[in-house]
């Protein structure tokens, strides 16, 4: 078991920058055993959207809407999983949330939807 809490969200105007934070735990003493991590998002109204992965070897991906703007990273040390969102617009308000694949998988942004764990999420709001 991988339990995953998020934090960092909150509301910025447009073209203002967020970090959010996963702290993970539960699973044999260090993030760095877990395969992949990543987040994805969750709109009202719309489709969940996989934003970013990072493998174990720190290999990333992203979704081509967040492409230049967001940087995923992972500490091992500290057990947590970033995500910095720069330059952020009012079209990436969403709740966001981390998730984690402990066994080897495919390094693809969109499979981060089916990840067995995952968070509560945390709010993001950017205002025009």
């Amino acid at each position: 078991q991988v339990q995953l809490v998020e934090s960092g969200g909150g509301s910025v105007q447009a073209g203002g920058s967020l970090r959010l934070s996963c702290v993970a735990s539960g699973y044999t003493l260090s993030i760095y055993y877990i395969e992949n991590m990543g987040w994805f998002r969750q709109a009202p109204g719309k489709e969940r959207e996989g934003v970013a992965v990072i493998a174990r070897d720190g290999s990333t991906n992203y979704a081509n809407s967040v492409k230049g703007r967001f940087t995923i990273s992972r500490d091992n040390a500290k057990n947590t999983l970033y995500l910095q969102m720069n330059n952020l617009k009012p079209e990436d308000t969403a709740m966001y949330y981390c998730a984690a694949n402990p066994k080897a998988g495919r390094n693809i942004v969109e499979l981060v939807l089916g990840f067995p764990y995952r968070g509560q999420g945390t709010q993001v709001t950017v205002s025009s």
